[in-house]
């Protein structure tokens, strides 16, 4: 990397923050490029080097979080069954989400912005479609088990993260353990 692709990273990564800071006080559509830019300490000619607005700005960091989503989701190909699989999709996730907690915080419970949910739930139902794809049954298609599950624990997981991890993942996961059954049948 040269130097220049160090300060557009150094850059990107403080108008994400500032954005994320900035979107914990207020809602995002009351947020100007003006107050992100006084308070990265940036100029708006550097704001606008990088994106043409606000909007642009939150796709970008979406987008990069989306990313690291499907990078943490990779790391899902060990499992021996469809059980473990959603276990360890479901720790995974929950990881994600403490690491990334500011931005899930922010748009997701503090702006109710649905963008960032309609993201998860992609990626995730991709990575679940192409973990059946592997099994056979005949029970249940496997768009409507990916979703049905994958809806439980996304509002599980918003609740856990909005009140304060009121149970530690440990005891979430636990609980998860409980709810899914040892054998998820599938229709193809």
């Amino acid at each position: 990397m040269n130097k220049k692709d160090l300060r557009v990273i150094k850059t990107k990564k403080i108008l994400y923050t500032t954005l994320i800071d900035l979107m914990k006080e207020k809602k995002f559509e009351e947020i100007k490029v003006s107050d992100i830019c006084d308070q990265a300490l940036i100029n708006r000619s550097t704001f606008y080097s990088h994106y043409t607005d606000k909007y642009e700005l939150l796709a970008d960091y979406i987008s990069d979080l989306k990313k690291s989503l499907l990078l943490e989701l990779e790391k899902n190909k060990n499992t021996l069954n469809t059980k473990e699989y959603y276990l360890e999709m479901i720790r995974l996730f929950f990881n994600h989400m403490e690491e990334n907690r500011g931005i899930y915080l922010s748009t997701v419970i503090n702006n109710h912005n649905s963008i960032m949910m309609d993201i998860v739930y992609d990626v995730l139902v991709h990575d679940i479609s192409a973990s059946l794809k592997k099994e056979e049954s005949s029970k249940i298609p496997r768009e409507i088990l990916a979703k049905f599950y994958l809806g439980a624990v996304a509002s599980v997981g918003m609740e856990w993260l909005k009140n304060g991890k009121q149970y530690t993942k440990e005891e979430m996961l636990e609980y998860f353990a409980i709810l899914i059954p040892n054998e998820l049948e599938h229709k193809e």
